[in-house]
Order: C-alpha cells, then sequence, then structure tokens
C-alpha cells in the first residue's frame, strides 16, 4: 500500500513537471528603471506619506496591546468603527473588518448560505467565494461569465439561493453586468454578493465602489472586498444593509470566531488609506487617462485585449508558451507583467496581465507601447479594424 508520504512525494514531483517551462512570474527581480505592472495598487498610494504616517505614529504609541479574539471587541474598538467608516463611504449601514478578503468572503458565504440554500457562482468568481459556498455545504451551480440568461436557467432549476459574481474580475478585467444581476435576484428573491475588491476605490465619485456608482446601493445585499487593492492594506471587509448582521457574523462565521483582531497600525493604515482615497480624486482620473491611453495604443498596435474599461489589461494569448514567450520578453526591457494559465485563467485560457496604476508617466506610458510594438507578432496579434478593447458600457459610473 502507497503511505501518505509517498502520495505527498507523487504530487510534489507531478507539480514540478507540469510547471516546466510554465512559471507564472518572472525569476529576475526588477531593477530601479522597471515599470512593474503587477500589482493591483491602482491609486499609487502604497507610499504614500499620509500613510506611513499614520502607521508609524501608531507603532510608537504606548496604545494598543495584544490583539483580542475577533467576537470579544467592543463597540468603541477601533476595527468596530474604521468598518463602520467603511459602511458609511460605501453607503451601506453596517461593515465588518476581517483579516483579509479571503476571510471575508468565505466566512460570509458560510453564514449565508447552506444545504437548503444554493450558491450561483459567476464561473470567474474569486475562488475565495467558491471555498465559502462549499464550507457551507450549499449545492453549487455555476454560470457561465457574464451571461444572465444561463444564470435565469440555473434558478428556475434550483430555486431561490445566493448569486455570486465579482464586480471587476482581477483575472482578465472584464466588468459584471451589475444592472441584470440585481433585476435577476430581486425577481427571484436571492440574495446578490458582489466581490468589489477590484473597483473600490477606482469607481465612485469619491471611490466608493462600482455597486454605488452605478446607483445600485441598498439592491445588493452584500458587497465585499480585499483592502490590498486600491486600499494597500491587509484586510478584508464586508458591507450590507441588514440590521444585526455585523454581531452575527463575528459569532458565527469560522473565520471571525478563530481570527484575531487587525494589529493597531494596520486599522491605522487603513483609515489614513481610506481618506486619501475619498479625497484625492486627481489619482482617479490620472488611472483613467493612463488606462484609455494603454488600451487604446495595445489595441492600434493589433493585441487582442478582453473587452474591459478597467486598469487590468489582459491580452489574449493563443498558447502558454506564447504568453510565457511575451511575459519574459517585457523583463528583459524592463516591464514587469504576469502570466496566467489555468486554474489563474479560465480552462483553455491563457493571457498576460498588465495592472495599470496612476502613478505611470506619460513617460512610462509611451515606453510600455514602444516596447510592444517591438515585441509585436503578426501571425498571433493579427490587426484589427476596429477597437474592441475599450467599453463604453460603465463609464457614466465612473467619477
Amino acid at each position: 500500500m502507497t503511505s501518505a508520504h509517498q502520495r505527498l512525494g507523487e504530487r510534489i514531483r507531478d507539480f514540478r513537471v507540469s510547471r516546466v517551462g510554465r512559471r507564472p512570474w518572472p525569476a529576475k527581480a526588477p531593477g530601479d528603471r522597471a515599470i512593474v505592472l503587477t500589482c493591483s495598487d491602482y491609486l499609487a498610494i502604497a507610499e504614500h506619506p499620509a500613510i506611513a504616517d499614520a502607521m508609524i505614529a501608531s507603532l510608537r504609541s504606548a496604545e494598543g496591546g495584544a490583539p483580542m479574539p475577533g467576537p470579544c471587541l467592543p463597540d468603541d474598538h477601533p476595527q468596530i468603527l474604521l468598518g463602520a467608516e467603511f459602511a458609511r463611504h460605501m453607503g451601506a449601514r453596517a461593515g465588518v473588518l476581517c483579516p483579509s478578503g479571503w476571510a471575508a468572503n468565505t466566512g460570509l458565504l458560510q453564514v449565508v448560505a447552506g444545504p437548503d440554500v444554493p450558491v450561483y457562482l459567476d464561473v470567474l468568481a474569486h475562488m475565495s467565494l467558491w471555498e465559502g459556498a462549499r464550507t457551507a455545504g450549499a449545492e453549487l451551480a455555476y454560470f457561465r461569465h457574464n451571461d444572465l440568461a444561463h444564470l435565469r436557467r440555473r434558478i428556475e432549476v434550483g430555486g431561490s439561493g445566493v448569486i455570486v459574481a465579482d464586480a471587476v474580475y482581477g483575472t482578465d478585467g472584464s466588468v459584471a453586468p451589475l444592472p441584470g444581476l440585481v433585476e435577476i435576484a430581486e425577481e427571484h428573491g436571492c440574495l446578490l454578493v458582489v466581490d468589489e475588491s477590484h473597483s473600490l476605490g477606482t469607481y465612485g465619485e469619491r471611490g466608493e465602489g462600482l455597486v454605488s456608482a452605478l446607483g445600485l446601493t441598498g439592491r445588493v445585499d452584500f458587497r465585499t472586498a480585499s483592502l490590498a487593492k486600491a486600499l494597500p492594506g491587509r484586510a478584508g471587509l464586508i458591507a450590507c444593509d441588514r440590521p444585526g448582521f455585523a454581531d452575527y457574523f463575528v459569532h458565527t462565521a469560522l473565520p471571525a470566531v478563530f481570527s484575531s483582531t487587525l494589529l493597531p497600525h494596520d486599522i491605522a493604515g487603513l483609515a489614513a488609506a481610506l481618506r486619501v482615497v475619498r479625497d484625492e480624486n486627481r489619482r482617479r482620473d490620472r488611472l483613467r487617462a493612463v488606462t484609455r491611453r494603454l488600451r487604446d495604443g495595445l489595441t492600434d498596435l493589433g493585441y487582442r485585449l478582453v473587452e474591459s474599461d478597467t486598469p487590468i489589461i489582459a491580452l489574449e494569448k493563443g498558447s502558454e508558451a506564447g504568453a510565457t514567450l511575451l511575459r519574459d520578453a517585457l523583463v528583459t526591457r524592463g516591464i514587469y507583467s504576469a502570466a496566467l494559465f489555468p486554474p489563474t485563467a479560465s480552462a483553455g485560457r491563457t493571457l498576460v496581465r498588465l495592472s495599470a496604476h496612476a502613478g505611470l508617466s506619460d513617460g512610462d506610458v509611451r515606453r510600455i507601447l514602444s516596447v510592444f510594438a517591438q515585441l509585436r507578432d503578426p501571425v498571433e496579434t493579427p490587426p484589427r479594424a476596429g477597437r474592441t478593447g475599450r467599453s463604453a458600457r460603465h463609464n457614466a459610473g465612473r467619477s
């Protein structure tokens, strides 16, 4: 009989064999002149002095002490107060801070779904949402990406449940049809969960997120977010309007019950970051301008882009080898991107992803487009007559 030790060794060996020539990230570290397009600091505030100063002041103060168990926090604890502040920012009645976006999503699905409440997930929904639904013991039914008709058919068979989608999908930058999802949820009495990890801070007049930007506040039951994207921290968020939910969540969701509070300096940094996001609208303006120039330029060069208008710019490649070659060729020219393969990308799909940010200068944009012009592959990326890398569908909701 094969032992557990042997089976683990076989899995590790099979993994290493499958990954030969398939590194999702380059081995070379960025240099001083590198242009890094692999992180989600969309507003370029990770090194903002106001955030750094707030964290340093917290670390130097005598306040704080050891982390406490999540369910034991008093109403005036800084973590509770900051959760409420995030909720007000998003136009919600209640907000709960969690150790991470993963904990927020898995914990939420654990307490809103179950064996008697099915979950309908967009096939590209973040894996944490899938994991939470599985942990809840719910019946899972996926629907094709952004396919509202397919979702309707699923619900007609399975009945009322929880609909789950990302506002902006981190893999390829595509945007969920939120008005249609809201209509279906209301029509069938479903709960609607929307992950705003990649839209909080970048959409809305003051960065309130896509739900708010589209005027859907109050019609989406739960909004979640990883506060490690446009807000450069280490936490997760759940925002909702349901009375009593915050107390129910922290006493029943396993990631809340068995996790400690955020550290004081993390809370201080997130509070400062929220103020920066609200007050420095010029960063959103710059982000939109940079994104538009990159998308238009790459499309004009003949690259196949996933249709979107978000800062996540995904180039379709015909093979894993093609994605890796392009990624590595960019690295040799000082530009860092991400090559995505299954399971990060959906089955049968490979992408090279660029994450635009407000810190890119006009010279950076020209340099990026110049490099892509040098690397253009006329066989794999034939020029097209029209531009399909842009979408005006949600422009009205942008700040």
